[in-house]
């Protein structure tokens, strides 16, 4: 390792929104995360669709949803610690052969008939660990792969990456699972992390090794910096507000699918690929809209459109109006989502960049985990119906931390270590 590492700033200057891929880090490792998050849709697919054959409750099939973000909400900033303290690639590696072994044990499992609801939640939940885990490290290692002024754009970038996945990935799990059986979307989504073990393994960033801190110190020293800064605990109360209302969409989509509309597993998988498409669509230009018209007007516009969303899907009498609904909630989700990441991104300082984003995750995401059981209690208390229409109205109250929680303003407590490029 370098005693005088060069940052790749220094290497390569800013440019458009597709800059970094002139990095040979960021390409393999984004294309590497693109196969690994089309597997991980295919997966999501079959356990949400496995779930609404071995139960009617909406309550366990919305939990399937959120076993991805529970894990975050619990075990987020003891991963942001370990990212910070340990070498951020070698946290990966171990992260993503974890989820390998707990999928292929899912597809076991699913194969020979031997899996029930608790222990698909249970299976689904590990693999939450080790996104949470895994998280942290991945998204403060973006700068060790670009420029600092390229930072915003790869971060958008990313977002097309799991959002082409949404795209792609729910209905190819679909097809498979009508061809096939869930087993071998969790057989497939376990092969898909080999590519991005592949890649980590290769590749030695250069940078200074981390400064190790007690375990609860280190957690403590990121909460006291979020907590002191105005313009971080403003990005957390939009991430946790906007994540719980959203949630009400994405957790109960595949009852809507099955219970209302009467579709297949193809359906599901055709508006979960509308909500991608959606995803791309927006995060194509979302920087240039942000940069003219700031964060706060493009996370309002956002909330408006996902509230709407939600109301159409509560509507929908057809699957092709379902895909248009998830279509719609797809452009709201990656508006907020990119611009809430950036902001944190660019106000976090390097040494604590594992635990800020890590904070921002389980505010975030555990907001969503808190959402889809909230959302699907109503929706068992109720009706589906009833659900979604009560989660797009909290979206449009939570309207109304414009005027005490906005969210920070173009310079607002920016780190000048980490420049946000010029269109």
């Amino acid at each position: 390792m370098a005693d005088a590492p060069v940052p790749p700033a220094e290497i390569k200057p800013a440019g458009g929104s597709l800059a970094p891929f002139r990095y040979p880090a960021f390409r393999a490792i984004w294309t590497a995360n693109l196969f690994s998050n089309i597997g991980s849709m295919i997966q999501s697919v079959g356990a949400a669709w496995l779930m609404t054959e071995l139960t009617t409750s909406h309550v366990l099939v919305a939990l399937v949803q959120a076993s991805a973000t529970i894990p975050i909400l619990l075990l987020g900033m003891f991963a942001g610690a370990i990212a910070d303290n340990y070498d951020r690639r070698r946290v990966m590696l171990a992260a993503q052969s974890g989820m390998l072994v707990v999928s292929a044990a899912l597809a076991a499992l699913a194969y020979t008939g031997s899996i029930g609801p608790l222990s698909l939640l249970a299976l689904t939940l590990m693999v939450g660990m080790g996104t949470a885990l895994n998280g942290p490290a991945w998204q403060a290692s973006v700068r060790l792969q670009v420029g600092r002024a390229d930072l915003p754009q790869a971060i958008s970038l990313n977002a097309i990456s799991f959002n082409l996945a949404r795209s792609v990935g729910p209905a190819l799990g679909g097809i498979l699972i009508s061809l096939w059986s869930t087993s071998l979307a969790f057989a497939i989504n376990a092969l898909s992390y080999l590519g991005m073990i592949v890649v980590l393994s290769r590749w030695r960033p250069e940078s200074l090794p981390p400064t190790r801190e007690p375990m609860l110190a280190a957690i403590g020293r990121g909460l006291r910096f979020c907590a002191s800064s105005s313009p971080i605990r403003k990005v957390l109360i939009r991430g946790f507000a906007i994540g719980f209302g959203a949630a009400g969409l994405q957790a109960l989509m595949p009852s809507i699918a099955r219970d209302v509309l009467k579709g297949s597993e193809l359906d599901y998988g055709l508006m979960l690929g509308g909500f991608g498409i959606g995803s791309i669509v927006t995060a194509l230009w979302i920087s240039k809209i942000r940069r003219r018209l700031g964060s706060e007007a493009v996370v309002t516009a956002a909330t408006l459109i996902f509230a709407a969303a939600q109301v159409l899907m509560a509507s929908a009498t057809g699957v092709p109006m379902a895909i248009v609904a998830a279509f719609f909630g797809g452009m709201g989700w990656a508006s907020a989502m990119t611009s809430l990441n950036v902001a944190m991104q660019l106000r976090s300082p390097e040494d604590i960049l594992g635990r800020c984003l890590s904070i921002y995750q389980a505010v975030t995401f555990g907001g969503m985990a808190l959402g889809a059981w909230a959302w699907g209690s109503v929706a068992d208390f109720a009706s589906l119906q009833t659900a979604l229409h009560a989660a797009a109205v909290w979206l449009l109250a939570s309207l109304a931390m414009h005027f005490f929680a906005p969210m920070p303003t173009r310079e607002e407590g920016r780190l000048d270590a980490v420049p946000e490029s010029k269109p």
